[in-house]
C-alpha cells in the first residue's frame, strides 16, 4: 500500500508545544548542554557580553547564557511561539532575571523586532536545531550576522546526514521512522542536511568560519540517551501516523523494537548527527 502524506502544514511548531514537547526540550537541553557550553566559550562568552538566543523555544539555553554573561550582560531570546515566550518571561522574572528577556518574532525578521535591535549590536548570536526547520535558513544567517557586533561571533548546532540515525543492529522500523520524519520536515519546508549548507550562508553574509565540529552519540539500553531518543519517538511517531507517513502497524512495530533494544545490552541506537558551527564577524 502506498502512503500519501498530507503536506498541509499545521499552524503550529511540526513538533508541537504542549507540556509533552516542554519536559522533552527540558531534558534535550541538559543532554547537549555540554556542547553549548564549550562551543560558546570557544566564542568567547563572558560576564558583560550581549547574546542573542534565536529560535529559543521555552528559553532553556537562554538561561544558561544569562548565567554566563551575569547581571553585567544581557540576553534576548526570540522565537514564534506565544506560548514558549509566555513560559520563558514568567521563568525569567520568578529567578528575578532582569537582563534576560523573551520576545515573540520571526527569526527570518530578526532585525524587524524592537527588542532584539535594542538589545544589540550582539557578542554572540546562538541557535540550535532551528534552520533545519524554517523556510528561509540562508536568510535567518544575514539576519543574524546583521546584529552582531565586530568580532561577534555565530554559533549553530544543527543537523546534518539525518539519514545516519539507525539502530545497530539495523531495524527497519527505524529506517521508516526516520525517512518519515525527514519528508514531514521537507513538506514544511524544512531541511534535515541544512548544516551541509550553512558554511556558503556563512560566507554570504560577510562571516568567517572559524570551526566546524560534529558531535556523535548514541544511545543504549538504560542510559538517558536512549531515554531522549525513545520520548523523541513515542512523541512524534503518532504525530507521522496523523500526517499519513507512517501506518498504525509501523508505529507499533517500532515501539517494540525500541522495547527490545531498551532491553538488550548488544544494540544501540545512533543519534542523527549534530555539526557545530562558529563563524565570526570581522567588521
Amino acid at each position: 500500500m502506498t502512503i500519501m502524506p498530507n503536506t498541509t502544514p499545521p499552524r503550529e511548531y511540526v513538533l508541537g508545544t504542549g507540556a509533552d514537547e516542554l519536559a522533552r526540550l527540558s531534558f534535550q537541553h541538559r543532554l547537549w548542554a555540554d556542547a553549548a557550553h564549550a562551543a560558546w566559550r570557544d566564542a568567547g562568552i563572558a560576564p558583560g557580553k550581549r547574546s542573542l538566543d534565536i529560535g529559543c523555544g521555552p528559553g532553556y539555553a537562554s538561561f544558561d547564557l544569562a548565567a554566563l554573561v551575569t547581571p553585567s550582560g544581557s540576553v534576548v531570546g526570540v522565537d514564534e511561539s506565544a506560548t514558549y515566550i509566555q513560559w520563558f518571561n514568567e521563568q525569567a522574572a520568578s529567578r528575578s532575571l532582569a537582563h534576560l528577556r523573551g520576545v515573540v518574532g520571526d527569526v527570518h525578521a530578526l532585525g524587524e523586532i524592537d527588542a532584539v535591535r535594542e538589545g544589540g549590536p550582539y557578542d554572540l548570536a546562538y541557535t540550535r536545531w532551528v534552520l533545519c526547520f524554517v523556510k528561509d535558513p540562508a536568510g535567518v544567517v544575514r539576519e543574524a550576522a546583521s546584529l552582531l557586533a565586530p568580532g561577534g561571533r555565530l554559533v549553530i548546532h544543527d543537523y546534518f546526514n539525518y539519514r545516519a540515525m539507525t539502530t545497530a543492529p539495523r531495524r527497519s522500523s527505524m529506517s521508516k521512522a526516520v525517512d518519515a520524519t525527514i519528508r514531514s520536515w521537507e513538506a514544511r519546508g524544512g531541511d534535515t542536511d541544512i548544516m551541509g549548507k550553512v558554511p556558503a550562508f556563512c560566507a554570504n553574509a560577510g562571516l568567517t568560519i572559524e570551526s566546524i565540529r560534529v558531535h556523535q552519540r548514541l544511545g543504549r539500553a538504560g542510559d538517558a540517551m536512549f531515554h531522549w531518543l525513545k520520548t523523541w519517538w513515542h512523541i512524534y511517531t503518532p504525530k507521522l501516523v496523523a500526517m499519513g507517513l507512517l501506518t498504525e502497524h509501523d508505529q507499533v512495530e517500532l515501539f517494540a523494537d525500541l522495547e527490545t533494544i531498551e532491553r538488550s545490552p548488544s544494540e544501540f541506537v545512533v543519534c542523527p548527527p549534530v555539526f557545530e558551527i562558529i563563524a565570526k564577524r570581522e567588521n
